[in-house]
Order: structure tokens, then C-alpha cells, then sequence
């Protein structure tokens, strides 16, 4: 069995869907660690709802993108999901929080997913 551009995307896209949505659900009742992290870097928890919405419109995108002829629908929420995770580190960098972590493997996931989806 050859692996496809379009079999790798399929891959991609589907674990970057189940990881950016059991973040995006983590915003929404976060638990502790998630507290204690988003407090060291200045994040109000006031913002973790609606940094939880916006990760699961990405996620939400992809999957309508995957499953349906939507035009560019995916591209269009992988790049936002890019662009949101390049924000992510940001915050972190500028709070002096160097550590590799979550937000860098998600954004790794949806550079991925939409170089995949550039090719496919």
C-alpha cells in the first residue's frame, strides 16, 4: 500500500480535528494546569471561552471541509488554526515562556495539515 498525498491530508486532518477539539472542549471547563498556565502568561480566564470557540471553528472547519465540497473550506480553517497557534506562541514567547508545549504540537499539526491540503 502507497501512502497518497490525499491519504497523508486524511491522517493529518483527522488528528488535528480530535487534538485542537479536546483543547478547544478543555477551554471550556478548564481544568487547573490549564488555569495555572494561561495565569503565568496573563491570559484572563474571562478569554478561555472564546479562544475555546475559535479553536473548535477550526477544528469544526476542517471536519466540514473533509467531509464535504466545500470549497476551501479546510484550507481556510487549517490557515486559521495556523495563524491562531502562531499567535498562541507568541503570547508565550512575550510572557518569557520558552518551553515546547501544546500549543507548539497543534500548531505543528495544522502546518501539516494544511501544507497536505496545498498538495492534495
Amino acid at each position: 500500500m502507497t501512502l497518497t498525498v490525499s491519504t497523508a491530508y486524511t491522517v493529518s486532518s483527522s488528528l488535528t480535528i480530535v487534538a485542537v477539539g479536546i483543547s478547544a472542549v478543555g477551554f471550556f471547563r478548564p481544568p487547573t494546569p490549564i488555569l495555572e498556565s494561561m495565569a503565568e502568561i496573563d491570559v484572563a480566564e474571562s478569554w478561555l471561552p472564546i479562544l475555546g470557540t475559535v479553536k473548535a471553528a477550526g477544528a469544526f472547519g476542517l471536519l466540514i471541509g473533509m467531509v464535504t465540497p466545500v470549497g476551501q473550506m479546510a484550507t481556510a480553517a487549517a490557515f486559521g488554526l495556523v495563524v491562531y497557534f502562531v499567535g498562541a506562541s507568541i503570547v508565550h514567547i512575550r510572557a518569557g515562556d520558552y518551553a515546547v508545549s501544546g500549543q507548539h504540537v497543534y500548531l505543528l499539526l495544522a502546518v501539516g495539515t494544511l501544507v497536505l491540503d496545498l498538495l492534495s
